[in-house]
């Protein structure tokens, strides 16, 4: 429960300053309280009111939008400045006209976002495959509802669904959207919510249509036979995996590889890229590529440019003489985007609840669903028909005596009598007299009298068959079957993702080892790297550091060995000496944290060439403890190029030292104690992360300075700081174990 604090005096602060005297409370509150009154209602809201798809395939901003075009007419009339439609959404989405209008992108049809359209747009409104390509301002583009949309608002009007206020009460929107088929599956949605996101990918409309009608024939009909892969709008080809597709099938999570296509031109000696995977850019490939060139790891290509026009997308690429594009390409689909892989996430919420479902479960929901739709417009149907039926039934008695019917109406002196009197004399209520009062003087005759109970009988058929079809699962799911071939009818498209067999795949080129050759690898304090060869080093002159800078690592090595970097953030980074270019000792050299994408203010504490992986390595810390890391533990599988918590993050790192065999260290503290100790007495550990074991004993407020293989020191009287079991105090260092030369007087 949360409790007032008064403030001292001398603390007191003011709401207002020209409130005098009014002191300003502080509110204690457990962080548990702050989390369920604050944190937990906001979280809430982004997942269930902003970022999740509903099983109509809507978030609510889309849901808003469609609906406030469909109220203006824009189904059916022409189309209207998206300003004017952004202006009239607001009233339903208080969210900003900014967040209006790129929702409005992203459902146009000139955006190609969607393999499915819903907004028949006119200017310009950028393109899903350029990141730089800024769509136009709403005062110059145009837009209307396209015609599939009529599948989406077909039987608002009916009661089938639910209609709630908007966000202020002035107006009533629907919860969700009475779409005709399962556009949860059509159209791609990207949600990301608070400890949650979604990652729906699209496929092929008639598809789509198609796997509904079977599975509502028998729910164990094999999807994968139908709905191949999925489909989407920037086509490209999809590399199918048939374990990767069913595993998003059935789960509703995985994986499913990209593609782009290309074409190579002759006369031109060029390849054209004119298809890319959806889930990249066109920039973000020309940006790659023309890193690669830089880096000379791409020399086939003499040039790259982007030939977009309104005919579509492509990218050109001019190659060298003798070139082999298919090599090209395939380098390239392995080290650029131009292969890519699709994360899929199907988060959706179900009855307000966040659900990953498979692709044969979203069918289950929103087949039972949709039932539920047909019978509620069935329904309305129904009540409205019986309504119509219990006026003509009405009619019918006043007809039997029409001239009775006009004596009472004559004979009545006022008029709102008449609907009372003609209640009485017929013995029918209210609704139905008003109806028969309101018949013109000219629809009384044979032909009308006839017509009307013909309608009646039609009427009581039309119920009976209504009721029927309530009352009958089958019967509705021949309904949705019906609508849906009329979907597949008016809306189906060709697929534009072609399908490629993963074991028709061919298999990678290998990539060309680098020269090997002997190299002497310098690395100074600052994090500058340089790699020489023998024969530079041998006709160089002093190795140049950066002002304030200073030597740090020195060891031979070749062209090709690894090279594992340790920082400060307790990472370690792997690399090849082959990634940085040769240099001289004239140059700085390659800044290790750039070249290897290090985060901001992240910076090298050691360097070294792990080898075959063999012995150990050895970190010192502050508190005195030293943690004893085989190396194969940072030999992975994988090509990864970072490794975190390669280190204990307990304490400060002093000193990294590699130890391929056994030898003994020296340890100084910062009272200058130290310690000389056989690195056998710490046991090698295959945890990364391990704390290690205190080797040096510190006084308090004492901490570890510095550490080194003793062969690398001054220390002569060796036995004065042996320790023979750990952890131990050392001894104080001597000025001749320093190798200060001492100052004489002459």
């Amino acid at each position: 429960m949360a409790r007032r604090k008064k403030e001292p005096e001398s603390t007191e602060r003011r709401v207002n300053p020209n409130v005098v005297g009014l002191k300003a409370e502080l509110l204690e509150q457990p962080i548990t309280d702050t989390l369920e009154v604050n944190f937990m209602p906001y979280a809430l809201s982004v997942i269930v009111s902003r970022a999740i798809p509903e099983i109509d395939g809507f978030k609510p901003a889309h849901r808003k939008l469609l609906y406030c075009m469909y109220k203006m007419g824009l189904l059916t009339g022409g189309r209207t400045k998206s300003a004017n439609i952004v202006g009239a959404t607001m009233r339903y989405n208080p969210h900003g006209d900014a967040a209006i209008y790129d929702t409005m992108v992203r459902l146009s049809r000139g955006n190609e976002s969607l393999l499915l359209p819903f907004v028949d747009s006119k200017g310009n409104f950028g393109k899903v495959y350029s990141r730089d390509m800024a769509y136009a301002a709403p005062r110059y583009t145009e837009a209307k509802l396209a015609p599939v949309c009529a599948e989406l608002f077909r039987d608002i009007d009916k009661d089938a669904i639910d209609m709630v206020p908007n966000y202020d009460g002035t107006l009533t929107e629907p919860t969700l959207l009475p779409t005709t088929f399962p556009n949860v599956l059509v159209s791609p949605n990207l949600g990301i919510a608070v400890g949650m996101a979604s990652n729906i990918c699209s496929f092929n409309l008639e598809e789509v249509c198609r796997a509904t009608i079977e599975y509502m024939r028998n729910p164990e009909v094999d999807l994968m036979s139908i709905m191949q892969a999925p489909d989407f709008s920037t086509g490209g080809e999809v590399i199918y995996d048939p374990d990767a597709i069913r595993e998003v099938y059935e789960t509703g999570r995985g994986s499913i590889k990209l593609r782009a296509r290309w074409r190579y031109v002759r006369e031109g000696n060029l390849i054209e890229i004119y298809e890319i995977p959806y889930t990249t850019t066109a920039e973000q490939i020309m940006d790659k590529v023309a890193e690669l060139v830089k880096a000379g790891k791409l020399r086939e290509i003499s040039d790259m440019r982007d030939e977009t026009d309104l005919s579509g997308l492509k990218l050109t690429i001019d190659l060298k003489r003798g070139t082999d594009p298919d090599a090209l390409m395939a380098k390239l689909m392995k080290t650029t985007t131009l292969m890519d892989t699709f994360a899929c996430n199907f988060n959706v919420l179900i009855a307000g609840t966040p659900r990953v479902l498979g692709v044969r479960e979203l069918l289950e929901e929103w087949t039972a669903w949709r039932i539920e739709c047909i019978k509620r417009r069935t329904y309305s149907e129904i009540t409205q028909k019986k309504d119509r039926l219990h006026l003509l039934q009405g009619l019918g008695k006043i007809l039997l005596d029409i001239d009775k019917a006009i004596r009472i109406i004559r004979d009545t002196e006022e008029e709102s009598a008449v609907v009372p009197n003609l209640m009485i004399g017929f013995g029918i209520d209210e609704a139905q007299a008003e109806f028969v009062a309101d018949i013109r003087l000219r629809n009384i005759n044979r032909e009308y009298i006839l017509r009307r109970t013909k309608d009646t009988e039609d009427l009581e058929k039309e119920i009976a068959d209504l009721e029927d079809l309530l009352s009958k699962r089958n019967r509705i799911k021949a309904v949705i079957k019906d609508e849906l071939e009329q979907v597949i009818k008016k809306h189906g498209q060709p697929r534009r993702t072609g399908i490629v067999y993963s074991d028709e795949m061919p298999a990678p080129a290998e990539e060309e080892p680098a020269a090997d050759y002997p190299v002497t690898v310098f690395m100074s304090r600052g994090g500058y790297l340089k790699k020489i060869t023998a024969l530079s080093l041998r006709m160089s002159g002093e190795q140049k550091y950066k002002e304030g800078d200073s030597p740090f690592v020195q060891y031979e090595s070749t062209n090709n060995s690894e090279l594992l970097v340790f920082t400060d953030r307790f990472q370690c980074y792997k690399t090849r000496l082959s990634e940085f270019e040769d240099g001289k000792a004239s140059n700085l050299g390659d800044y290790v944290p750039t070249k290897l994408g290090m985060d901001d203010g992240e910076n090298v504490v050691f360097a070294m060439d792990p080898g075959d992986y063999k012995g150990s390595v050895m970190f010192f810390f502050e508190n005195g403890k030293a943690a004893r890391v085989e190396l194969e533990a940072y030999a992975t599988k994988t090509n990864r190029r970072r490794l975190t918590a390669a280190y204990s993050d307990k304490s400060p790192l002093v000193a990294v030292l590699p130890v391929k065999e056994d030898a003994e260290m020296a340890v100084t503290a910062d009272d200058s104690r130290t310690l000389v100790f056989h690195s056998a007495l710490v046991s090698p550990k295959t945890t990364r992360a391990t704390q290690g074991v205190q080797v040096i004993s510190l006084k308090k407020g004492r901490r570890l300075v510095s550490a080194a293989m003793l062969a690398d020191t001054q220390i002569k009287n060796v036995s004065r700081y042996r320790g023979k079991n750990l952890p131990a105090a050392g001894a104080l260092l001597k000025a001749e174990d320093t190798g200060a030369e001492q100052l004489t007087l002459e």
